[in-house]
């Protein structure tokens, strides 16, 4: 079996090239969709007359109607998002001016609109509609418009009084992204101008006295209101000692939890997809040996599709039990019936800025005790629950009381370019809710004028403009921008597209050496981002076969995720070049040039006595990761890398191939006489 003919790249050498036999089966089965509501069986009224927030509707009205801002705290599923705009809407707020709903995800705002428009017992659209990017369903009729933090950021820019709104409900604040930071800052502005317009900061959990802090002052009030849901007594468990493997021992507690427990189901929580399908293989492992066919096995993490995500909801029979292996996304944004027992691992993972290498690090860091309490409150919505920690009680006792804001905490290349785009000119004076490093922001500064997006005044060029365009990655924009100058552009919306991805390969353990052996097929001597080329372009040359992604151990779900964020992509990048014809190249010296267009700032060379590799800026030591195509070959001189993981050293990958004399030609200022990469 072979990979098809997608692989137009030199092949690298390696000396086991066996082909890859394999004979299980996979089930296509679609899952059919399904939306999780416990009180379904009642009527609409009596559904909204049940939730928690409905007894604090008075309060809510009394409070608005006397303070500017209200921070609301409350857990998941106490009815926050949908009923608090109908309460503002009956009460006449949106007679003067729409009722706005924020969301971090867009899922989130179509699904929130829709369920009001239901109780509503109107067409979506009317009374209740939504606008995300690429689809908007508002009407003139529409008073309760819900959206994404990145449309309320346009909005603002359209419109810096905001004067089509009367409320704004900031919902999800918890989370504190770098677009929430913006918002909380751009409507601070807004408020002093407009003392008619009133702001509900509403959040499972935050830390409510910050944001009242941030928000109180001579011209402005605010006050919090904590909205109590139904909780039962909850009982802890540490561990004695710290556990060596958490993904094992995760799996080992939820056996004994079902061997030795009472019927209820199980949440068990993780650091990241990969942890997550392992786990998952483990206890699919411990289900067949045991021939335990009770044990009902879902992942949950935010990149599984929507239908997969909503398994967690289905009903089971009685007999079964389901655990459900998730990823922090369930400490909040879900809430899952019939979760009795819960086990935390007691760590997340965490994307940090390294101002050493330049690049983001990904990092597996111990929770916060505010993500702990809101883990362990998972087991008490039903009834009395218990909570396996798998740390000590003084490890629990040294965990910072909040996670780290994005903030102050990540590549702040692209919050930069927004904030000037938004017309900010002094960045570092700006009202940051979570203010950042000052170091990261001037490095961003630095970066950016690097890639001529600022010019030396720190203005915004013509070039950063179209940059912003993307919404993501600043360089991964530069590169989709540059393709159109080498004549790229299909590859390289692939390539970016492919790089958003954290999980192509599908990893079972007990067929690590088949799985090397298949990807073996894709790799190419230019680096990983033209590997990951060879594989979608092999997928989509195999009609997008499901089959094919098993035979290759490649994850079906989430190449059909690149495809909708690559047509995303080729619709900016048309847009912005006024071409639908998108350019491409068989030759791998454009699609390598062009890479170097965007990762110039993030370039290593080969240091021969060491064995490894160093950075150009900075030299500092990198090794190559073991999942990446330059792990078993002979390195290239000279690479540049867009992904550093952090361990007890630095690891790069999505590496690529480059020449001196290209990161020289395309970078003249950055790259000087004297600098490492023409000493070396």
């Amino acid at each position: 079996m072979h990979a098809g003919s997608g692989n137009r790249f030199k092949k690298p050498r390696f000396d086991d090239s066996e082909d890859v036999d394999v004979n299980e089966q996979q089930s296509t089965a679609e899952v059919p969709k399904v939306v999780f509501n416990p009180l379904s069986s009642y009527p609409l009224k009596t559904q909204r007359e049940r939730l928690p927030v409905f007894q604090h509707r008075r309060e809510i009205l009394y409070l608005l109607e006397n303070f500017q801002v209200l921070i609301l705290t409350g857990e998941t599923g106490s009815g926050k998002s949908t009923q608090v705009p109908q309460y503002l809407h009956e009460a006449g707020w949106s007679t003067t001016g729409l009722i706005g709903v924020s969301q971090p995800r867009r899922v989130a705002c179509i699904n929130l609109a829709k369920r009001v428009a239901e109780e509503t017992g109107q067409l979506l659209g009317q009374v209740a509609g939504y606008t995300v990017r690429f689809d908007n369903c508002v009407s003139k009729q529409t008073r309760i418009k819900y959206l994404t933090e990145g449309i309320l950021i346009n909005e603002i820019q359209a419109d810096p009084l905001l004067t089509n709104y009367s409320v704004l409900i900031l919902d999800e604040a918890h989370e504190m992204s770098l677009l929430m930071d913006i918002c909380l800052g751009l409507l601070k502005k807004i408020l002093r101008r407009r003392k008619d317009l009133k702001l509900i900061v509403s959040s499972a959990t935050l830390d409510a006295d910050k944001i009242k802090r941030y928000f109180t002052n001579k011209s402005m009030s605010a006050e919090i209101l904590n909205v109590q849901g139904r909780t039962y007594p909850i009982t802890i468990f540490y561990a004695k000692d710290p556990v060596a493997d958490y993904v094992k021992a995760s799996a080992d507690t939820v056996q004994k939890i079902h061997e030795t427990q009472p019927a209820g189901h199980i949440l068990v929580f993780l650091t990241g997809e990969k942890e997550v399908d392992d786990c998952c293989s483990m206890l699919r492992d411990y289900a067949v040996s045991q021939k335990q066919n009770k044990l009902f096995i879902l992942p949950l993490y935010a990149a599984l599709p929507a239908k997969d995500q909503m398994k967690v909801f289905e009903p089971t029979s009685p007999q079964v039990r389901k655990v459900i292996v998730a990823t922090n996304i369930a400490e909040t944004s879900v809430t899952i019936n019939g979760v009795v027992y819960v086990v935390d691992c007691g760590y997340m993972k965490m994307t940090c800025y390294n101002l050493v290498t330049g690049t983001d690090t990904l990092l597996v860091t111990p929770t916060s005790k505010c993500s702990a309490m809101q883990r362990a409150g998972r087991a008490g919505r039903i009834g009395p629950g218990k909570v396996y920690r798998l740390y000590n009680q003084e490890a629990y006792a040294s965990l910072r009381e909040f996670n780290i804001p994005e903030m102050q905490r990540s590549n702040l290349t692209w919050t930069v370019l927004l904030l000037k785009s938004l017309g900010v000119d002094n960045i570092v004076r700006f009202d940051y809710m979570s203010p950042p490093p000052s170091k990261i922001l001037v490095n961003a500064v630095e970066i950016l004028h690097a890639h001529e997006a600022l010019d030396r005044e720190g203005k915004m060029t013509q070039l950063g403009t179209k940059l912003i365009q993307f919404k993501c990655d600043v360089l991964q924009a530069k590169i989709l921008l540059k393709s159109i100058e080498f004549g790229c552009s299909s590859e390289m919306l692939t390539i970016v597209a492919m790089m958003q991805l954290e999980n192509i390969f599908a990893v079972p353990k007990q067929k690590t050496r088949d799985i090397k052996k298949a990807q073996y097929q894709f790799f190419v001597e230019e680096g990983d981002l033209l590997s990951l080329l060879n594989i979608y372009t092999s997928f989509v040359e195999k009609q997008k076969s499901k089959q094919w992604c098993y035979d290759m151990f490649v994850n079906y779900k989430s190449l059909c995720k690149v495809a909708e964020i690559r047509n995303r992509l080729k619709e900016i990048l048309i847009k912005i070049s006024g071409d639908e014809t998108l350019s491409s190249s068989h030759d791998p010296d454009d699609l390598c040039r062009c890479i170097a267009s965007g990762y110039f700032t993030n370039a290593a060379y080969w240091h021969a006595a060491s064995a490894q590799y160093r950075s150009i800026c900075g030299d500092h030591p990198l090794e190559v990761h073991p999942d990446s195509a330059f792990f078993s070959q002979r390195p290239p001189k000279f690479v540049v890398f867009g992904k550093v993981i952090a361990t007890h050293k630095l690891l790069i990958n999505h590496i690529t191939a480059v020449k001196q004399s290209w990161l020289i030609d395309i970078a003249p200022e950055f790259y000087q006489m004297g600098t490492a990469v023409c000493e070396n």
